[in-house]
């Protein structure tokens, strides 16, 4: 069955284009031209994945993504115009998934929609090794559930995937492109900083003291690996 996309954006003319384009690539897509549209398109047609524009009248990108955590878990794709980096960062921080900055080419967002999608799918239990464990922490891929002390925690599908990442080689140091590398694919160049809000976000969901962290640290210079604390734990 075709996966289906949400693309939100105040401009027709670009909703046109890309429903046209990922039409074309196989998928089902459907459009909203406005935040608030776009959670009740949401509704009802229960996307795989969002794409959504930042700037927009009635719900803007930034509270549409406060709203929909709270009634759908599809994974975003932010769209921008703006350059400035905040704009990126507060976008990932409150739980897109990846992001493009306008003008965009219609091969590249394709790529990124695939490389989404199949993150999103290792999330939902495709793997190797459906149950991962870290002292209090367990992670079950066929259930694409986190258990951490006893209670469960809701993550994005790139926190889960960097999550699963970690326990799956418990003690290896990732670099900073290798993780990006296992998020996005190598259909294209990245931004580095894109993984170290993902861990920040990823450490304030699992671990007691994130500015203290026990089961993600950081290996200064290089990147990040599960602490040898957590393993024998």
């Amino acid at each position: 069955m075709s996966k289906t996309i949400l693309v939100i954006d105040d401009t027709e003319s670009l909703r046109t284009l890309v429903k046209s384009y990922l039409t074309q690539e196989g998928f089902r897509v459907a459009t909203a031209a406005n935040g608030r549209e776009g959670l009740f398109v949401a509704r009802q047609e229960r996307p795989d994945l969002i794409i959504l524009d930042l700037m927009m009248p009635e719900l803007g990108g930034f509270d549409f993504i406060k709203a929909y955590a709270r009634e759908g878990d599809a994974p975003i794709i932010i769209l921008t115009a703006r350059i400035e980096e905040s704009d990126k960062v507060l976008g990932l921080e409150l739980g897109a998934d990846d992001y493009l900055t306008k003008p965009f080419s219609m091969r590249e967002l394709a790529a990124r929609v695939r490389a989404v999608l199949r993150r999103a799918d290792k999330a939902g239990g495709n793997g190797p090794a459906a149950l991962l464990r870290a002292g209090d922490l367990a992670l079950d891929r066929e259930r694409r559930e986190v258990i951490v002390d006893g209670s469960s925690v809701d993550l994005t599908p790139s926190e889960f995937d960097l999550l699963a990442t970690f326990l799956s080689a418990p003690g290896r140091v990732f670099s900073r492109l290798e993780l990006l590398d296992k998020l996005q694919g190598d259909a294209y160049e990245g931004y580095e900083r894109t993984i170290d809000v993902h861990i920040r976000n990823l450490r304030t969901k699992i671990e007691p003291d994130p500015r203290n962290p026990r089961y993600i640290v950081t290996v200064y210079g290089i990147g990040y690996r599960l602490a040898a604390e957590a393993i024998s734990a």
